[in-house]
C-alpha cells in the first residue's frame, strides 16, 4: 500500500520541539536533542508537523509501505539508542498495541540489548525519555473492547451502553493495520447513519470494529480505496457491513467498497444495509 509519511533529517533539526505539538497523533516524541518519529504506526502522513518546523527538517515522502513488521521497526531504531527503543515501546502500550508490544519486548530479549524494561512497568517513565507534548488526545488511537464486551446488555431509559470498541472512528485518521483491525468484522457506516438509526449501537454495532466516512463530502477517496483493501489483505478482516442511507449520494460509500474489495487479493462477504431517512431498515443484503 502506498502511504505518505514523515522524514526527519536529524543533522538539520535543532530539537525546539515545535513539531512534536504539531503532531496530531503523538508519533513525534524529542529524544536526546532530536525530534524522532517513534512509530510509523501513528503516523497519518498529513504533515501538522512540517509547519511547525522552523529550519526545514521534515517532508513528506511517498512510498510503497510493507505491512507493519515490529521486528523491522526495532532493528531501525534500536541503533538509536535505549532513549528512542523505551519510547517506541511505552507508545506502543499507551495505544493498547500489545501484539506489537510484545513482539518489541522478545526481540530486546531475543537480541540481548542492554535496554531496562522495569521502566514500562512503573508508573511513569524517566523525564528524560518522557514524551515532550502529548499531540491531539482526539486523534489518539484507543481500542476499549474489553470493557464493552462486560457491559450491561439492558439499560435504563435514560441510559444506552455504548457499543463502540476504538477510537478515532472516521476513515481519514484510521490505520488499517492498527490492532483492533486484525480479523475484525467491520462496519463501514455513512456519516448520518448512526443519527437516523435510533439503535444503532446495539443493532449493528456490538462487537464490530467501526469506521466512518460521508462520499459525498469527504476528499481523497483514492485513499479509502486503499485503507479498505489493506483491512481486507493485512489485517485479514472477517466482514465488511456497508451502511448507507437512502439518499443517491450516500450509494457512492458502496462503490467505495466494491473498488477496495475488487483491488484485494482476499474475497470477504460484503453486506449492504440501507437506512431510511426516518430510521427505518430499508434493505439488508449480501452483495
Amino acid at each position: 500500500m502506498k502511504r505518505t509519511i514523515i522524514k526527519i533529517d536529524e543533522d538539520l533539526c535543532n530539537g525546539c520541539g515545535q513539531c512534536v505539538t504539531g503532531c496530531h497523533e503523538g508519533a513525534l516524541q524529542l529524544i536526546d536533542g532530536k525530534a524522532r518519529m517513534i512509530s510509523d504506526l501513528f503516523c497519518d502522513g498529513l504533515g501538522a508537523c512540517i509547519g511547525e518546523c522552523p529550519v526545514g527538517a521534515i517532508e513528506l515522502i511517498e512510498r510503497e509501505a510493507e505491512p507493519y513488521d515490529e521486528i523491522a521497526v526495532m532493528e531501525r531504531i534500536s541503533p538509536k539508542g535505549a532513549a528512542t527503543v523505551l519510547a517506541h515501546l511505552k507508545h506502543l502500550k499507551d495505544h493498547n498495541e500489545m501484539v506489537y508490544f510484545n513482539q518489541g519486548v522478545e526481540y530486546i530479549k531475543q537480541n540481548n540489548l542492554n535496554i531496562d524494561l522495569s521502566i514500562l512497568t512503573a508508573n511513569k517513565m524517566n523525564t528524560e525519555h518522557k514524551h515532550q507534548g502529548c499531540g491531539c488526545p482526539g486523534s489518539k488511537e484507543m481500542d476499549f473492547s474489553k470493557s464493552t464486551q462486560n457491559c450491561a446488555t439492558e439499560a435504563s431509559n435514560e441510559e444506552v451502553p455504548s457499543q463502540l470498541r476504538q477510537w478515532p472512528v472516521q476513515l481519514h485518521l484510521l490505520n488499517p493495520m492498527a490492532g483492533y483491525f486484525k480479523n475484525a468484522d467491520v462496519v463501514l457506516a455513512a456519516d448520518c447513519v448512526a443519527f437516523s438509526f435510533g439503535n444503532f449501537h446495539n443493532h449493528f454495532l456490538k462487537g464490530k470494529t467501526l469506521a466512518i466516512a460521508c462520499p459525498k463530502l469527504d476528499s481523497n477517496k483514492e485513499s479509502y480505496i486503499e485503507k479498505l483493501s489493506a483491512m481486507i489483505d493485512e489485517s485479514k478482516i472477517n466482514t465488511l457491513t456497508v451502511i448507507i442511507m437512502e439518499v443517491p449520494c450516500c450509494g457512492g460509500l458502496m462503490q467505495i467498497a466494491k473498488m477496495a474489495v475488487q483491488a484485494s487479493a482476499r474475497k470477504i462477504p460484503v453486506k449492504q444495509i440501507v437506512i431510511g431517512i426516518q430510521g427505518d431498515i430499508i434493505s439488508e443484503d449480501w452483495v
